[in-house]
């Protein structure tokens, strides 16, 4: 039984990793840029990743009350990419199309390897699967078996390089979104 609780441990571990870093990166790109964007300061981004990592220990909390290891559930280290998205800003004097491009790829590139950490932290899989026996998940929650060893046995490098490719256009529609803001707020300032 114990083997297959370390397999189920590993398997997340590794997968978690990747669809987390890519589905973070981009969700980081695009609220980050788009706060930042709206208030033309340099700094709003770390802002905003210091909130998003807050609520990330609410989340880590929900996991642990669903049975889960704490020190198994690892808050993703959002804050140094923000602050390389805010340097870029800053250093291209708020060049808007600068932060999508340069921004957006130092974003993509960077979170996992940031993230890297957590793996380095996290406790033993072995360990946790002796200590915690799997938890019956449902059938959607189930982790899907990590195709890993096609990607040269990286994660970090699988989700550095689809969170690059796919950080630029979040970062694009961060903002995009901040536009549409600004006529959604000229428009009820003129029907008034």
């Amino acid at each position: 039984r114990n083997a297959g609780d370390y397999i189920f441990y590993t398997d997340w571990q590794w997968t978690s990793f990747v669809v987390f870093s890519v589905s973070q990166s981009t969700m980081l790109a695009v609220g980050a840029v788009y706060y930042m964007l709206f208030t033309g300061v340099p700094g709003t981004a770390t802002y905003y990743a210091t909130i998003m990592t807050i609520y990330t220990w609410v989340a880590k909390g929900a996991w642990f009350a669903l049975g889960y290891p704490y020190d198994f559930i690892v808050v993703p280290v959002w804050i140094p990419s923000a602050m390389l998205l805010d340097l870029t800003y800053w250093a291209t004097r708020r060049n808007k199309h600068a932060v999508i491009i340069i921004g957006g790829t130092l974003v993509g590139l960077s979170f996992p390897l940031f993230n890297m950490v957590n793996l380095l932290l996290v406790r033993d899989p072995l360990e946790i699967a002796f200590k915690y026996p799997r938890p019956t998940l449902p059938a959607y929650m189930t982790p899907i078996e990590p195709q890993v060893g096609k990607f040269y046995n990286s994660p970090v490098a699988l989700g550095s390089g689809a969170g690059a490719v796919l950080t630029v256009p979040m970062t694009a529609l961060g903002a995009k979104l901040n536009t549409w803001t600004y006529r959604w707020m000229a428009a009820l300032n003129s029907s008034t």
